[in-house]
């Protein structure tokens, strides 16, 4: 009898927050652009979508649903077990709802053919009462977001993303694709496959900027124009997850951890910022200034080094993170800022006169080991 009265309150519950969630007009997902994608989606010939989001580890989750179900998505959210998910919920309180951005649809390409195609769509996580969750990383960030902008600012973010490509044999084994270096040509044998993976980057609506051989053998970086940090970050988790899955179709395995094999580089993500205002300006930028930087861009520069110590809890969250911040690879082990040496913990980029939008700072600390996305940015 106890357990009857239990689970009927629950069932009771979850009608209650249907009926919330039927009443209430979400202020992100407008009956204009939750139309608009499902129109799309029907233009796009798409049977299968796919819910993306990120524990609190900023591993991608994903729950496919298919395209007829889109449109009671959009209205009354997917639900599902918080339970299950790392970081998110207790048993006694798992119940959660997926809430699709409208503003994140894309095709997937590699799983899209001429019969059919898979869209995706990058969600936020509600409660029952149709509250975002706290521990929703892309929520934390969005709520930081609002408070810069509260204060004036657009927090801008532009990635420089370093990886390895490993042989497959009998599993995986920490051999390196090639034995090219730095911007080698003749020694580059991942041409085509960056190729393919910037093709199917730019179909997401990630606008590569460059894509080049690194220093040690196997080791490769793609880089995609700034934006708003969580543009970013959306940019990052669909970029991570594209290129694994374009390095397994050439039988390769992509890697973004700090330190796969020792005594050559390791793969960090370089993270350019800078603060704009609410039109447009770089807030960063003082042409009197020796290193064309402002007062706000010193401020900024000396909160990031006075509680560096604590932002690596998030940026560096592993043992092999720091395999990598070691001497000699051009990684940072000293809390110092400087313009050429690219050694420092922040590097300030040379000024091009011309181009007052594109004074930032750089932060070469982090790495992409369990990276927390949105928590990172």
């Amino acid at each position: 009898m106890n357990n009857y009265k239990y689970y009927h309150g629950i069932l009771n519950l979850k009608r209650e927050c249907l009926k919330k969630w039927d009443e209430m007009e979400s202020s992100q997902l407008t009956a204009d652009t939750a139309g608009d994608v499902i129109r799309k989606a029907k233009e796009d010939n798409v049977y299968f979508v796919s819910l993306q989001f990120s524990d609190i580890y900023g591993i991608a989750k994903s729950l496919t649903i298919p395209v007829k179900q889109l449109e009671s998505a959009f209205k009354y959210g997917v639900w599902f077990d918080g339970s299950s998910i790392e970081g998110f919920t207790r048993i006694c309180e798992s119940d959660m709802v997926l809430k699709p951005d409208p503003s994140t649809y894309a095709i997937i390409p590699w799983l899209t053919t001429e019969e059919q195609a898979t869209a995706r769509l990058i969600c936020d996580v509600y409660t029952p009462e149709n509250k975002p969750f706290e521990g929703d990383p892309r929520y934390i960030l969005k709520k930081v977001m609002k408070e810069a902008e509260e204060m004036g600012y657009i927090y801008n973010t532009g990635p420089e993303l370093e990886f390895f490509l490993l042989k497959r044999e009998n599993g995986i084994k920490p051999l390196s694709h090639d034995v090219g270096g730095y911007f080698d040509l003749s020694l580059d044998k991942a041409y085509e496959i960056r190729r393919d993976m910037t093709n199917a980057l730019e179909k997401f609506g990630i606008e590569v900027e460059a894509s080049h051989h690194e220093v040690a053998a196997g080791q490769h970086e793609i880089d995609f124009r700034y934006d708003n940090a969580l543009r970013t970050a959306d940019n990052v988790m669909t970029l991570r997850f594209t290129l694994k899955a374009t390095a397994e179709k050439h039988g390769l395995y992509a890697t973004f951890m700090p330190k796969p094999i020792f005594g050559i580089n390791g793969s960090g993500m370089h993270v350019h910022q800078s603060l704009f205002d609410l039109e447009g300006k770089n807030v960063f930028y003082d042409e009197k200034d020796k290193y064309k930087l402002s007062k706000a861009a010193y401020n900024f520069i000396a909160g990031q080094l006075e509680h560096i110590k604590a932002i690596a809890a998030v940026t560096s969250p592993t043992v092999n993170s720091y395999k990598r911040l070691v001497p000699g690879y051009e990684a940072p082990v000293y809390i110092c800022w400087g313009q050429i040496n690219r050694s420092a913990l922040i590097r300030i980029p040379r000024y091009t006169k011309g181009k007052e939008q594109s004074i930032r700072a750089e932060l070469r600390c982090l790495t992409q080991a369990a990276i927390r996305t949105w928590l990172l940015l």
